[in-house]
């Protein structure tokens, strides 16, 4: 370990408390390895005993999330470059090692190993300022949102246990007034007692849209059920609970909303993203993310690989032309686009006919939006790449 090495391939295997890191070099041997906690000083000392081994250094990590945020951002600052070695690739050779243990020692060895044998990893950049907050902002949004589903899922229960029809009279997950009304009146009899000039005014004192509708719609649910429930009492605050944390989310989401909308459009390309249809302020900034760097796809088709939206050769002796969907790819950059695609063909124009096309092809709702954001690809990336907003018009041509 005292001999100056020529390089070094260093694995490391994040966790929230503590990583292993281990260091290999160019014939396999382990010339370093070591529990690290997650603390600054702990990984600046590992990093200067590590770089004080070899001339050069180069380092491998499984994790590019938040537990590893500290330890990317101290690598940066030295100048070092580390490259993302995905979960399942570790899994998958770590079979073709000696023994059957799982340590944290060994996933960081393999780590290290398959990047000394390997090097078609992606780097690892540490985001700037403003994607950083994008990706914080859009993360939450989402924890929001799954959030809200569950609440809404458990509000139907729990309304079906005491009131079904008043369960099914309304879509609450797009229906405010109903859910304000869930706040204060969740049983047939006390819809019934109040009437429906009260409840209206009721409504109306909270701004409610269109309450003469909600209160019809109620008094005939409350009409056609007169039999109280066991543990309706009980059952009947639950639901008024739900609904208001629900009504509370709804205002969190609105915040959260108009703090990506104002982040997302401080990008330098967020006019240009933007302007393609579909595609607004939420979707652009979860593209943002997803991304990343966009020097680092060299044409569209290599956008569109990260995205899931090329289909991978399987063929074998005389059987070729077998195409599948690949598994290694972005969701999230996949679900950005696919969505916007989705979006776009609501409206008249050229996203909307090339689907009409695809579905007159005999292509399913499914296959021709996915061949719609395959398109997309192209054109968003033919955008970014040119600087200029979209347009129904082809640019004009100019000599070369």
């Amino acid at each position: 370990m005292a001999d100056q090495q020529t390089q070094l391939w260093v694995g490391i295997d994040a966790g929230k408390a503590h990583h292993w890191l281990a260091a290999v070099d160019d014939t396999g041997a382990t010339a370093w390895s070591r529990k690290v906690p997650n603390d600054e000083a702990a990984i600046l000392t590992a990093l200067g005993e590590i770089l004080d081994l070899a001339d050069e250094v180069h380092w491998a990590v499984d994790i590019a999330g938040t537990a590893s945020a500290l330890l990317l951002a101290l690598l940066a600052a030295h100048g070092q470059q580390a490259v993302y070695v995905p979960g399942r690739t570790v899994n998958r050779m770590s079979g073709a090692y000696r023994g059957e243990a799982k340590t944290d020692a060994r996933d960081a060895y393999v780590i290290a190993d398959t990047a000394r044998l390997r090097r078609d990893f992606s780097s690892i950049d540490v985001p700037a300022q403003l994607a950083a907050d994008l990706a914080l902002l859009t993360a939450h949004r989402s924890d929001l949102i799954a959030d809200r589903v569950r609440m809404l899922n458990r509000l139907r229960d729990v309304l079906t246990g005491i009131f079904p029809a008043l369960e099914r009279a309304f879509d609450y997950a797009d229906h405010k007034g109903a859910l304000v009304l869930l706040t204060g009146y969740q049983t047939p009899t006390a819809l019934r007692h109040r009437g429906q000039a009260r409840l209206t005014a009721w409504l109306t004192g909270r701004k409610v849209r269109n309450p003469d509708s909600v209160v019809a719609t109620a008094l005939h649910a409350a009409k056609a059920q007169h039999t109280e429930l066991p543990g309706q009492n009980v059952a009947a605050g639950i639901v008024a609970d739900i609904a208001a944390q629900i009504l509370a989310l709804d205002e969190r989401l609105k915040h959260i909303d108009q703090q990506i909308r104002h982040t997302f459009r401080t990008h330098p390309q967020a006019d240009i993203i933007e302007s393609l249809p579909g595609m607004g302020p939420i979707l652009g900034a979860e593209f943002i993310v997803a991304a990343g760097d966009l020097a680092a796809y060299p044409d569209a088709g290599h956008l569109a690989s990260a995205a899931g939206l090329v289909p991978v050769p399987r063929d074998s002796g005389r059987r070729t032309g077998n195409l599948h969907r690949p598994k290694r790819y972005s969701r999230r950059l996949r679900r950005v686009f696919y969505l916007s695609a989705q979006t776009s063909i609501i409206r008249e124009g050229p996203n909307r006919d090339y689907y009409l096309k695809k579905r007159g092809e005999g292509c399913k709702h499914v296959q021709a939006v996915i061949s719609l954001a395959r398109r997309r690809v192209n054109v968003l990336w033919a955008l970014l790449r040119d600087g200029r907003l979209f347009s129904t018009q082809p640019p004009l041509a100019r000599p070369a």
